[in-house]
């Protein structure tokens, strides 16, 4: 399979909420990273899309575009709409994705976006006024992290 067809048919899955197909798509040893998580590496990284999909309780809408793959590196945009938190805020996060390949597969995944924008949508006046800290960005990155050990635990 040409590595554009394994960003479309990583999207088409993660759009219907299919988390084991997303990641077969994943090589072994994929790392991946955002502003959330970190560094997540192999079954971190699997299991971070399962957690994701399985907290979004199919209220979770993702389209793709801008798709571009030379050789063994890519790119596209990607979108997420969703509830986020108990209070159930609206979030509409644009994502800036890159990609590394090997042996057919995704290796290498990082999405870019602002963690201020996505704080304030996601955290309300809180994120507002503290979103920017690199406090609060850190406190976002381990709290986030310790949601998926403990996924993970069960």
């Amino acid at each position: 399979m040409d590595n554009e067809k394994v960003i479309h048919n990583f999207y088409k899955a993660f759009a219907k909420g299919k988390a084991d197909e997303m990641v077969s798509y994943y090589h072994q040893d994929i790392v991946f990273e955002d502003p959330v998580f970190g560094v997540l590496k192999g079954e971190e990284a699997k299991s971070m899309w399962k957690m994701l999909l399985e907290r979004s309780e199919g209220n979770l809408k993702v389209t793709f575009s801008e798709v571009n793959v030379v050789r063994n590196s890519g790119e596209a945009k990607w979108e997420a709409v969703y509830p986020f938190g108990p209070e159930k805020r609206l979030v509409h996060n644009k994502i800036n994705a890159e990609f590394e390949f090997k042996d057919g597969k995704i290796i290498k995944h990082t999405d870019r976006f602002d963690l201020w924008k996505w704080s304030r949508m996601a955290l309300g006046w809180k994120g507002i006024l503290l979103g920017w800290s690199p406090m609060v960005q850190n406190k976002i990155k381990s709290q986030s992290k310790a949601l998926l050990k403990k996924f993970m635990e069960n």
